[in-house]
């Protein structure tokens, strides 16, 4: 990645700079994730800046007279891409920079022979409207509308309907379940909009790993083993459902996945599930709890308002592909 300049402002490999410079960065960035999202940002802030210091962290920086004031962070996982983050200090959010260094990281990306998808979720930047900030690139890269919702966990919900124990039986997580909840995962995406946004949901290879990420990997959460929970067709012995939550900050619990085979649905399972599980979060000591969810999937979107949840922040989860 060159030099590349907008004015007075650089953009530069970030692996040019020295790591100290992004303390005041990733400063302002931890604070806004707090006040923002309710979301602890520095267990992935020292992430950044061990890479940077290993010189193993792949990206660009946004430089206005040498001081930092934007980064954009890259992986690739096989044949994916993947713009991990960007951020823009609040000083220089102005005209199109963002935009700016967005093009540069999906340039970055496109131009590296083996990836054949680019896929991001960018939680912070600028206010996102129904049309995206960056409509000038959506030409060629798809983007999907996604809300954090929140609520608190001093009226947990209570059974609607008569509980489906009957024919579910609902266990802690354990990691002895974690094929065949990779298999529930799966099995629950078929044709599902998040297919779109994720290419982990479309096999169920893809889902073993973003389980083991879920689960152990934690970099910007914790896994919270006490409020997961898998549902067993008595029947069949075999799983039908799955939550998994976490930690995101003290006193704040995520709802990470919350999903049910099609075969499984309609018996009020996802709602016990949940159910369950904001039980288990406050009990562990949370005082609310977040989820994001696809704003198009408005079956999902309704049933959370109607389990308590309210809209908190939208943002833009974008899609790539060569050819």
């Amino acid at each position: 990645m060159g030099v590349q300049t907008a004015g007075a402002l650089q953009i530069v490999d970030l692996r040019s700079i020295d790591p100290c410079a992004i303390d005041p960065l990733l400063a302002e960035e931890t604070a806004e994730w707090r006040s923002l999202l309710d979301w602890d940002f520095s267990k992935f802030a020292a992430l950044v800046r061990r890479q940077m210091e290993a010189g193993r962290l792949n990206g660009a920086a946004l430089l206005d007279r040498g001081e930092v004031a934007g980064c954009g962070y890259l992986g690739i996982e096989n044949a994916k891409g993947l713009i991990v983050d960007l951020y823009i200090r609040s000083a220089w959010r102005k005209g199109a920079i963002e935009e700016l260094l967005f093009r540069v990281l999906l340039n970055t990306l496109i131009a590296t022979a083996r990836v054949c998808r680019i896929e991001s979720q960018l939680m912070l930047p600028i206010a996102v409207t129904e049309s995206p900030v960056r409509s000038t690139v959506s030409y060629y890269v798809r983007s999907y509308l996604r809300l954090l919702m929140t609520r608190s966990v001093d009226d947990p919900p209570s059974r609607n309907r008569a509980p489906p124990a009957q024919t579910f039986q609902i266990e802690s997580w354990r990691e002895s379940l974690h094929d065949s909840a990779a298999a529930v995962l799966a099995a629950a995406h078929v044709g599902h909009i998040d297919c779109r946004i994720s290419e982990q949901y479309q096999t169920v290879a893809g889902a073993a790993r973003l389980l083991a990420n879920i689960v152990h990997l934690q970099i910007a959460d914790t896994f919270c083993g006490s409020a997961s929970f898998v549902a067993i067709d008595r029947l069949t012995a075999s799983p039908v459902g799955l939550v998994l939550a976490s930690f995101v900050a003290d006193g704040v619990g995520h709802i990470t996945e919350l999903c049910v085979t099609p075969e499984a649905q309609g018996a009020g399972l996802g709602y016990e599930l949940l159910r369950q599980s904001i039980a288990a979060l406050r009990q562990a000591g949370a005082d609310r709890v977040t989820l994001t969810v696809t704003a198009e999937n408005r079956t999902a979107v309704d049933f959370y308002l109607r389990s308590g949840f309210r809209e908190a922040r939208r943002f833009q989860a974008y899609v790539w592909e060569r050819g």
